[in-house]
């Protein structure tokens, strides 16, 4: 291995939350185990309940994600490379691995003199940076191949590819294959973290409902036990002589034992006794109601802490709501997304910046691309549209600003306004051809 201290320094750190991002996937796949299981309830269920999945941290994530919607950027003419690299597609991607994580990475390079980006997973990438100004100085990625791992090591001024001809190497075993120069001058990877605080080293977004998960999935289980041995209604019969059976062995031969048995089934619809002392009767199931109002409880808390509406997560929704109702209680949510908006918009922006670089040969600073979101709070096509055509109408927007509002893209605005100017000339009857020649 060679001697980097860099090297060593971020192949350990990548390792570091190796059994946290482990947790973290479990929870968003709905596999994490039954934590507050009873070993008695365990016990008594058998095989028949293995696992209770409310995944209530994967639609936090997926709540927000689906807020975060790049529409375009300004100050640059970025949007054709933007869909060339499926960024359209693979930006949600990120930034559900960020939420979900708490880190995701975009590397950008070139490819045949275009600029190429790809997300990456803070499972195989992570950076360090300086304390001082907290600017990345040194990038790593790491990934295994069917016989190999292999490592690159990015820096302001070079590349460094490494490999270990095994699988599963951490620290050792690496050796040099290529080394490339850097003609950015600057690490080509950008950090997209999810943080609230100024120190914080990026957070999941489902931290904070994990513990109350387990609280919700352990009441649902309680309530699938209590509707699996006391909520059926039990008959009983008292005065009617049980019946002697034969009791057999594993080959169905008698034994010579017999046993008593209930001389009613189960599933008898009627139930008829000789004896004139016999009685029936039923037992009342017990009420699951309980479990419901615990549910509730723990699912408002849930609803405080993430700012998911309570329609989002099934409870008081006995009367519809209005648009206007639902657009009220979305408010949390709405200002979760525009603070992840803010954060992730400066990151996207570090991305674009290197691939203006790439592609014209520019030094990254002399860039200044504004990223531009799409509105994260709910709101009905024909109230936005209605909206927007009033300050159209009233010319405080111009007709790029106000379709750029309803959502289309900077290419789509292009072609919506050459196809208007093209109407245009037919509907005056100009012939181009001829003011040509």
């Amino acid at each position: 291995m060679p001697d980097n201290p860099l090297l060593t320094t971020l192949l350990q750190k990548l390792d570091e939350p190796a059994a946290r991002f482990a947790r973290l996937d479990r929870y968003f796949d709905g596999t994490q185990p039954l934590t507050y299981l009873s070993p008695d309830a365990r016990k008594a269920l058998g095989d028949r309940l293995t696992a209770v999945s409310v995944n209530v941290p994967r639609l936090l994530v997926e709540s927000v994600a689906e807020r975060l919607r790049v529409t375009g950027f300004t100050g640059i003419d970025l949007w054709t490379d933007w869909l060339a690299n499926d960024l359209d597609q693979t930006s949600h991607i990120l930034h559900r691995e960020a939420l979900c994580l708490g880190s995701a990475y975009a590397i950008v390079w070139a490819a045949e003199g275009r600029p190429n980006v790809s997300v990456e997973s803070a499972r195989q990438v992570t950076v360090a940076t300086d304390p001082g100004t907290r600017r990345t100085v040194a990038a790593l990625k790491r990934w295994e191949t069917k016989t190999t791992t292999e490592a690159v090591l990015f820096e302001a001024d070079q590349i460094t590819r490494l490999r270990a001809n095994s699988t599963g190497a951490t620290t050792a075993g690496f050796r040099v294959i290529e080394t490339l120069d850097n003609p950015l001058g600057v690490v080509p990877v950008v950090r997209f973290a999810n943080r609230t605080r100024l120190l914080e080293d990026g957070r999941s977004e489902m931290a904070d409902v994990l513990d109350l998960t387990d609280a919700v999935v352990k009441l649902t289980t309680d309530m699938l036990v209590s509707s699996e041995y006391t909520a059926r209604p039990r008959r009983f019969a008292t005065g009617v002589e049980l019946e002697e059976e034969d009791v057999l062995d594993a080959d169905g031969n008698p034994t010579g034992e017999t046993e008593s048995v209930n001389p009613i089934p189960e599933g008898s619809r009627a139930m008829v006794s000789e004896n004139p002392e016999a009685k029936f009767g039923q037992l009342p199931g017990s009420d699951l109601s309980g479990y419901e109002n615990a549910i509730g409880v723990v699912m408002r808390q849930i609803s405080a802490v993430s700012g998911l509406p309570e329609h989002l997560l099934g409870i008081g929704g006995d009367n519809p709501q209005s648009a206007d109702a639902i657009r009220v209680s979305e408010a949390a949510l709405t200002a979760r997304a525009e603070a992840r908006q803010a954060s992730f918009g400066r990151a996207w922006e570090e991305v674009a910046k290197l691939m203006v670089a790439v592609r014209d040969g520019l030094a990254p600073e002399a860039v200044h691309p504004r990223i531009a979101w799409a509105d994260p709070s709910t709101r009905s096509v024909a109230q936005e549209a209605d909206a927007v055509v009033k300050l159209f109408s009233a010319g405080l927007l111009p007709a790029s600003t106000a379709l750029a509002r309803l959502g289309y893209s900077e290419q789509e605005i292009t072609e919506i306004r050459t196809a208007r100017r093209s109407e245009a000339l037919d509907v005056a009857g100009t012939d181009l051809s001829r003011l040509l020649s």
